[in-house]
């Protein structure tokens, strides 16, 4: 186990001019203290690493010094495939680029990591969109992912929510994510980070200056925030439901997780015909309706009275149409000769 962990801190600071004792650490998920024994121990095996005091100090390798530790285990070699999304690759642009690289690896690699890299790509296919759900149209990724990558500011086009619907900003891209088959742009704009949805760019115009990223900036770590807080910043009210036994099995596969969660941590029952009240967060009175519709006769509102009464309406409303079309169908049922009696027969 150390001495995987001396070799990747070598590679780390092969692969960066400068880290501290912290940096290292923090990635290998280690403590400080052991950080410095392992430089130690680096600096007595005869590698020529040293530290510069200071707070702009650090670990680093003296110029021009290159370990040959660079051969990928099986396990390795295994993720490499696994880790490829061809269809991301694609929107992006960069198939061409992917096949070449995959075509490398395979070169490099000794004959039997060779073989099983290829089984993993027999055998498992990653395939991010959702169910159900095509690739959503993002004609402007392209060149989106152009601006990111070369920290070049961008005037958007983009299509909202709120009104008014169509905006135009200059934003600064920090990063692009892919969630559930759908791409995200993370972008500083008028001081703030912002996230956008990339098919909801309607016009695209790289800018020829570039921008400073914000200082620090963790892409992954601002993504997991911004998903942690998504629920809190959406779900601006709650309403008190009763389940039956069956819509308590039900919940799972029809509400979304955050509704589940909520209604097994404030159940209160069942009581003696089997129903449970529950509290869940709803985004509001007219995006609840159609999602309480799902669970159909094994639900109740108990509160608030708005999302109760738009319910009722809802499936008064819904009572006329079928109603109507059932009398429809009798009427017509009626006035249609039934086979056997005698009409036409000439008799």
């Amino acid at each position: 186990m150390r001495a995987a962990r001396l070799v990747s801190l070598l590679l780390l600071l092969q692969s960066r001019d400068r880290m501290t004792a912290q940096e290292l650490a923090d990635i290998l998920e280690v403590s400080v203290r052991t950080i410095y024994r392992d430089v130690e121990s680096l600096s007595t095996a005869g590698v020529p690493v040293y530290g510069e005091p200071g707070h702009e100090g650090g670990y680093r390798l003296l110029g021009g010094y290159r370990t040959r530790l660079t051969g990928l285990t099986t396990a390795e070699a295994e993720a490499l495939f696994l880790a490829g999304l061809p269809t991301a690759a694609a929107q992006l642009g960069l198939t061409a680029a992917v096949t070449t690289a995959q075509l490398k690896l395979e070169a490099a690699l000794p004959a039997e990591l060779r073989d099983r890299a290829s089984h993993i790509a027999d055998r498992f296919h990653l395939d991010s969109p959702p169910w159900y759900g095509d690739t959503e149209h993002t004609p402007h990724l392209a060149s989106i992912a152009d601006a990111t990558w070369n920290q070049h500011a961008a005037r958007i086009r983009y299509l909202r929510w709120a009104e008014p619907h169509e905006i135009t900003r200059t934003v600064e891209p920090h990063g692009l994510v892919l969630k559930a088959g759908n791409w995200y742009l993370v972008a500083r704009s008028q001081g703030q980070l912002r996230t956008y949805r990339i098919s909801r760019i309607l016009d695209v115009d790289v800018l020829p200056q570039p921008f400073d990223r914000s200082e620090g900036f963790d892409l992954g770590a601002h993504w997991n925030s911004y998903l942690n807080n998504f629920d809190q910043r959406r779900h601006r009210g709650t309403a008190i439901l009763r389940l039956s036994r069956r819509g308590i099995d039900r919940l799972p596969s029809l509400l979304e997780p955050a509704t589940v969660v909520a209604a097994r941590q404030t159940a209160a029952g069942p009581d003696p015909a089997g129903w449970t009240e529950v509290v869940v967060p709803i985004e509001s009175v007219e995006a609840a309706v159609p999602e309480l519709l799902k669970l159909g006769a094994d639900v109740e509102i108990v509160a608030p009275e708005k999302l109760r009464k738009e319910l009722i309406q809802t499936l008064q409303a819904m009572n006329r149409i079928y109603s109507g079309r059932a009398n429809d169908v009798h009427r017509q049922a009626e006035l249609t000769p039934h086979p056997d009696s005698g009409a036409g027969s000439g008799c």
